[in-house]
This record gives C-alpha cells, sequence and structure tokens, in this order.
C-alpha cells in the first residue's frame, strides 16, 4: 500500500518536522551516525529511515491516532507503533555536558497532560499530567536539558531535584521564577513580612529578571506548537522521549 506522505517530497518535511529539508538531511545524516539505521536480522523495516522519521515527527505534531496515522505513510498501525517505540529513543537531544564560565540558564516546569495515569497525577490545571522541567541557555537560548517527568501534583522547587535537571546544570548559575524558593536558583525579589513595596533598585531588577526569564516561556510556546504535548496517549517513558525529541528539533530550528 503506497503512502500519500513521503520524505522524498520535499513540502511533507516542513509541514511535520519544523525543519528545512537540508536541516531535516543533517539530522538523518547524524541519526545514522548514531546507529539509528543498523542492518537487521529477519524482516526489514517497511519504510526507509528518512520515512520513519518524518512519521515519528507527524504523530508528534499532529496527536492523530496511528489507525488514523498509519495509511498516510502506507504502513498498518502495529507497524508505526514499532516505528515509533523505536526511534522515539533514539530522536531524543544529547544535553549539554559542561558549560562555559559566566553562562546562565533558565529553567521552568511545563505541565504536559499524559493519559497513562501511573506516571501522572492530577495538577493545578485539573488533569493527569506530568512536570517537565526545562532547561534553556539564557544568551544562544536552545534547551540545554530537560529532566525526567515527575507527577504533576510536584511543585517546581520539588520537581527541580527530582527530575534530575538539578544534577544535570551542576553548579552553573540558573535564573528561575518564585516557585523556586529554597533551591538556590536566582528568583525575584520578595517583600519582606511587614513590607510594604520593594527598593526601587530590587524594583528595577525584577523587572529585568521577568525580561530574561520570559524566553524559557517563548521556547515553551513554540515547543507546545507539538501538539502531542496538549494530550499524550503515549505510556511509560514515550512522554519523556517525545519531550526528548521535540526539544532536539526545537534546537535544530533554532540553529537554522
Amino acid at each position: 500500500m503506497a503512502g500519500v506522505i513521503t520524505a522524498s517530497e520535499p513540502s511533507w518535511i516542513a509541514p511535520f518536522t519544523g525543519l528545512s529539508p537540508r536541516q531535516f538531511n543533517k539530522l538523518i545524516t547524524a541519526m545514522r551516525r548514531e546507529g539509528a539505521d543498523p542492518v537487521r536480522k529477519g524482516r526489514p523495516w517497511s519504510l526507509p529511515l528518512e520515512d520513519r522519521v518524518l512519521l515519528v515527527a507527524a504523530y508528534w505534531r499532529t496527536n492523530l491516532t496511528l489507525r488514523q496515522l498509519a495509511p498516510l505513510f502506507g504502513v498498518s498501525k502495529s507497524a508505526a507503533d514499532r516505528i515509533i517505540d523505536h526511534l522515539g529513543p533514539l530522536l531524543a537531544f544529547h544535553p549539554r555536558q559542561r558549560f562555559r564560565k559566566g553562562t546562565v540558564l533558565i529553567v521552568d516546569g511545563t505541565l504536559v497532560p499524559t493519559r497513562d495515569h501511573t506516571i501522572a497525577e492530577q495538577s493545578k490545571n485539573y488533569r493527569y499530567s506530568t512536570n517537565h522541567q526545562v532547561v534553556i541557555d539564557a544568551d544562544t537560548r536552545p534547551v540545554v536539558a530537560v529532566g525526567r517527568p515527575v507527577t504533576g501534583n510536584r511543585n517546581d522547587c520539588k520537581a527541580w531535584g527530582l527530575s534530575g535537571a538539578k544534577d544535570a546544570v551542576g553548579r552553573t548559575t540558573v535564573i528561575a521564577d518564585g516557585g523556586y524558593r529554597g533551591t538556590g536558583l536566582v528568583i525575584p525579589h520578595r517583600r519582606d513580612p511587614g513590607q510594604t513595596e520593594l527598593p526601587d533598585w530590587k524594583e528595577e531588577h525584577n523587572a529585568s529578571h521577568r525580561k530574561i526569564r520570559a524566553r524559557v516561556e517563548h521556547a515553551f510556546a513554540r515547543m507546545k506548537t507539538w501538539k502531542i504535548l496538549h494530550d499524550c496517549r503515549l505510556k511509560g517513558d514515550g512522554v519523556h522521549h517525545a519531550m526528548l525529541g521535540i526539544a532536539r528539533l526545537h534546537n535544530l530550528i533554532l540553529a537554522g
């Protein structure tokens, strides 16, 4: 059965990946170098690597069910499921291991509604969600670390340590919002008990802090164009793999 969507037609690449054909080809080359397309014994994949990557990206982008998506690529529902299970983890971005002196990072948490209730809990959005701690470079703005998801009823100051995001950045300076009190991160000034207003210099500092910290909100806005982050049906580590893969594609788009 022939599909209607294929990476051999460049016009399909940008709508589902956000990448230009040149960037997409660089991604495929990198994935082959990382061993994503080994020679397998037994039955070969029904699609070439390029189409398999496009299928996974299309699933994340549109959040169609596999029953809806598979015919568009000319494969069965079970084949599409195997492709996503295999390539999802391999598309994960590589977190930065070292940070140059003077680097400033920004962290914030985002809630992803998740149908697997074994890894999610009801959160402030009244839905079963997972909390994902995302760290970006304040200067160049790519994602540099993503913590493992914790249940959505965990607040950010707890999720910061539990997710592993804290360990991933080490002693690098990190900016955060007021929800990270007691973590040692750079957060806005708050009024002391009995204090009616902040000194002017603290107000100015808070205004600068808000302006810089908004960059992580912009990153979330771009990442949330991937509809799977609005209602994730994947089980187990699937939501984590999706977040990591979307972070990689987000960084490639930023790199131009």
